[in-house]
């Protein structure tokens, strides 16, 4: 009896716990906290990160993986650890509210950075805070500082303040603007820029006997220190770092680029060699070395990278006396908006060359801003692309070039292939280069000339078929290079195959990834590894394509993989410490924040590392299931549903739809409060709401019309199975699904209302619409893009195709109240169109509001103009669909001259 009372009696505990969970409301998003800058020491005993709240300031926290100890600094940000694991250092400065008083006060926001020994707990701090990084050894700390406030001096030098951490001394050098520690970290090297260049040059510094050695000082700037280990591999450190190099010129006022001297300084840890190549050198003519692209070696130390570009005259004019016109010619290459947007980036872009200071020649090896180097590890030849012949309107999520191989040394090239859309990779030793043609994956070789069908002998396409654009299907990607350098893994839609670099054989890896489909992945845990060796045990990703389940698995050569970890939930933001067999991973569910959790390489008894969310407990937050349904096409589909909090099996609830086109993949995803423009799934589910996240695919020439197919089909399966109330359904779609949502709207009744964001609403004249942002014309994205009516698919050649798929021809349809979303400024959709759907439907007495946000792009981005869609949007749906009373705005509007922004200060 005793037994019986006590189980009641937990019984009730827990169900007046349960039932005293708290709604979510917008009120409550202040109090969640995402995790970012996670940073965990080379011999995994600590790790750092920052709990960023929404509307708030950063915390960095300082975990001691061991004591589970935690050491907190506010407004603390960019965490490292020395590489030997003895300090720790961050950047802290003030928080919003402080920063923006600071602003309109016109005075500085300064960092602060700080150094604190995870041995005795010491800490050492540096005000005016611009850069800081450790030595690679561990040994030193330097902490570049910005000007004291009121220093306007023309000069960009600056105070550098280096840490000696093994004696504790600390030494300032003044009226540095760059400095470089060299990966041996022996060596320290650094610019002055002084007051009149007086003093200016690339000094050295001996870290083991604080000497120091003037390479080069004269009356001039001095730019782009690099050492020759910049880019070489761990175990090239200890025979590189003995050669640097950096430009020095002086400014012409009239000329537009400063023409710069490259120095190279060679064998540093002994006599050393210095090789330059001046301005006024032959081989440059009316070129010049630029500081607008940095310099860095070839892999061998033997030659260095530079930017060349076309010196020009300076011409004085009067904008006064100047005709303000563009000329939008049908010839242009590219249209004149693009032109505009990439202006800036066109004056910065540089053609590229290669010193060999050895032997002190330059070879240019472009001369076109459409061509470009595929840079390698490989001494003589390399891949460049050159992208002019296809420049188009049309390209979208494509760039196609003709391949060459050219010699670095002579700048000789051979065209390798013709228009090539899919580009894949160089091999790490940059003998090979791997590309797709047509189906078929092709590895050339570049040192004997040779292309070959690796894909030939297997019987499966490495080609996504699923691919959702009418434009050439991407490959599946390249998943790395075997340590024997004669293979090449591939990945297929859910195996990694191991294809022969001469062809001779092709081999299923993973071997049960299509029969469980399964999608397996390299993990890459291994940072600095650029070879994969299948003589050891490989980590790989998986993921249940209709499960949804994710984890990992090991792999040994010749094995099936075997499961390490595999669970319904996903898992994401696997690194492993350098220097010990321990990784950290993200681990989330739909009622689960992805915290972060440390294990071993066989992913066995993880600990949790970070609790970012313990309030997440208090709330009522539903759960989710998967939904299987199918298309009128016949096409097997799935969605993620969220059952709402305290879901009653059997009862039908008011139901929103949201979606864009694959959805599904998110089933495990935390709905993470958060101030933006979309319905957070767990709000609406803590406060009685189904909402459903259905897949969707699209016939090409029929956008809208295979959007209504895929969102009605879904909404009746939940109709079907009792989950939705067929009566209080509504529907919401941003961008491309806005468009979906806005055609939808003029097809069907089924829905009570809906809600459009940024909406594409009349096909024709969004054709011949600018992205804002990047200046191309719409052409790409309607034909071989997103609403993918086809190549060559024009409104003036198929136009009963276009009116049939535009919601601006049925307008006279619509009978559904709706709500529509739009920023001013948005550089995707232009706001037009917005306005378009509205003024259509306003004329026509059709039940809307328009949303017009002044000033917003895309996607809303000022917290309280995010604040306000969020209580407008659940205010609308729950309107309509729960039967609230509607506030003021709802039926009435608000009168300009009543609008609270307009008569704030």
């Amino acid at each position: 009896m005793k037994k019986i009372c006590l189980f009641l009696l937990i019984a009730l505990m827990s169900f007046q716990g349960f039932s005293q969970q708290k709604t979510l409301q917008l009120e409550d998003y202040k109090r969640w906290s995402r995790i970012v800058q996670p940073v965990l020491a080379d011999d995994g005993s600590w790790f750092a990160y920052s709990l960023r709240p929404n509307g708030g300031d950063d915390t960095l926290h300082l975990k001691n993986i061991a004591t589970d100890n935690i050491e907190r600094f506010e407004n603390g940000s960019n965490p490292i650890f020395s590489s030997d694991v003895q300090h720790f250092a961050f950047f802290t400065q003030p928080g919003k509210k402080k920063s923006e008083e600071l602003k309109k006060e016109k005075k500085p926001v300064t960092k602060t950075a700080f150094l604190k020994s995870l041995g005795n707990g010491k800490t050492f701090e540096v005000s005016r805070a611009d850069k800081m990084e450790f030595s690679e050894d561990g040994k030193f700390w330097a902490v570049h500082r910005t000007k004291p406030e009121g220093k306007k001096n023309s000069h960009k030098g600056s105070d550098l303040v280096i840490h000696d951490l093994e004696s504790g001394n600390v030494m300032t050098l003044g009226n540095v603007e760059e400095f470089s520690f060299n990966k041996r970290s022996d060596k320290l090297a650094y610019t002055v820029s002084a007051e009149d260049k007086i003093g200016n040059g690339v000094f050295l510094l001996d870290l083991h006997n604080r000497s120091t050695q003037v390479l080069d000082a004269e009356k001039s700037d001095y730019k782009h220190l690099v050492w020759d280990d910049h880019r070489a591999d761990r175990k090239e450190w200890g025979s590189k770092g003995k050669t640097l190099a950096f430009l020095k010129g002086v400014a012409d006022d009239s000329l537009i680029h400063t023409a710069y001297d490259l120095l190279v300084f060679a064998n540093l840890d002994n006599s050393p060699n210095k090789h330059q190549l001046e301005k006024d050198n032959t081989a440059l003519a009316d070129l010049v070395i630029s500081d607008l692209s940095r310099v860095y070696f070839q892999e061998n130390g033997k030659g260095v990278w530079v930017g060349l570009k076309q010196q020009e005259a300076k011409v004085k004019m009067s904008k006064d006396t100047i005709p303000n016109v563009d000329v939008w010619h049908h010839k242009d290459d590219r249209i004149q908006s693009v032109q505009m947007v990439r202006a800036e980036r066109n004056r910065r872009n540089t053609d590229t060359g290669l010193f060999d200071f050895e032997k002190g020649t330059l070879t240019q090896l472009t001369d076109h801003p459409d061509q470009s180097l595929v840079m390698s590890n490989h001494n003589r030849y390399l891949i460049k692309r050159d992208e002019k012949p296809y420049v188009s309107d049309i390209n979208w999520g494509v760039s196609p070039a003709d391949l060459y191989r050219v010699d670095v040394s002579s700048g000789d090239e051979k065209m390798i292939e013709e228009e090539i859309n899919r580009p894949l990779e160089v091999s790490p030793n940059g003998r090979f280069y791997i590309y797709q043609k047509d189906s078929a994956l092709i590895v050339y070789d570049l040192e004997n000339d040779r292309k070959v069908n690796v894909s030939e002998k297997a019987d499966v396409s490495f080609m996504n078929m699923d691919h959702p654009y009418p434009h050439e299907n991407p490959p599946y990607g390249v998943a790395g290079w075997t340590k024997d350098e004669n293979h090449v893994i591939v990945n297929h839609e859910f195996d990694l195959w191991l294809l022969a670099l001469d062809g001779s054989s092709a081999e299923n890896l993973t071997k049960i990834g299509t029969d469980k489909e399964i999608r397996f992945r390299l993990a890459n845990l291994e940072r600095e590894e650029k070879w994969v060796d299948l003589d050891k045990t490989i980590i790989l990703t998986a993921y249940g394509e209709w499960t949804k389940k994710s984890g990992f698995y090991a792999l040994e050569k010749g094995k099936e993989p075997s499961e390490l970890v595999y669970d319904d939930a996903m898992f994401g933001s696997a690194q492993k410490a350098r220097n010990t067999e321990k990784v950290v991973f993200t681990r989330q569910t739909f009622t689960e924040f992805p915290d972060y959790h440390l294990a071993d390489m066989r992913f066995g008894k993880p600990k949790k590392l970070t609790n970012a969310n313990p309030q997440h407990a208090e709330y009522a937050w539903g759960k989710r299931k998967l939904v299987d349904f199918e298309n009128g096409r016949g096409d097997k589909l799935q969605g993620t549903l969220t059952l709402p909090a305290n879901y009653e099996e059997g009862k039908s609830y008011p139901t929103i739809i949201y979606f864009y086109e694959k959805m599904s993949d998110r089933h495990h995803q935390y709905s993470m409060p958060v101030y933006d423009d979309r319905p957070h799934m767990s709000t609406y589910a803590s406060n009685g709401y189904m909402v459903f996240m259905p897949d969707n695919v699209y016939e090409e020439g029929r956008p809208g019309t295979s959007a209504l197919d895929g969102i009605t089909s879904a909404a009746n399966k939940l109709i079907e199975l009792g989950y939705a109330d067929a009566d209080r359904i509504g529907l919401q779609g941003h961008s491309w699904s806005g468009y979906q949502t806005s055609f939808i709207l003029t097809k069907t009744d089924m829905f009570k209302c809906i809600v459009t964001g940024a909406p594409p609403t009349n096909l024709e004249s969004f054709y011949n619409n600018i992205y804002g942002s990047s200046g191309t014309v719409h052409h790409g994205i309607m034909e071989i893009g997103q609403v993918r009516m086809g190549r060559g698919v024009t409104p003036w050649t198929h136009r009963e195709d276009y009116q049939r798929e535009n919601p601006m021809f049925h307008i006279q349809n619509i009978n559904t109240p709706f709500l529509i979303l739009h920023g001013t400024k948005d550089g995707a959709v232009d706001w037009a169109q917005g306005l378009e759907l509205y003024n259509a439907a306003r004329r026509m007495g059709k039940e809307v509001i328009f949303l017009s946000y002044p000033n917003e792009g895309h996607h809303l981005t000022n917290e309280a103009n995010q604040k306000d869609f969020q209580v407008r949007m659940k205010e609308y749906f729950d309107h309509y669909l729960m039967d609230k009373e509607a506030p003021t705005w709802m039926e009435s509007g608000v009168p300009h001259s009543q609008k609270l922004y307009e008569m704030a200060e």
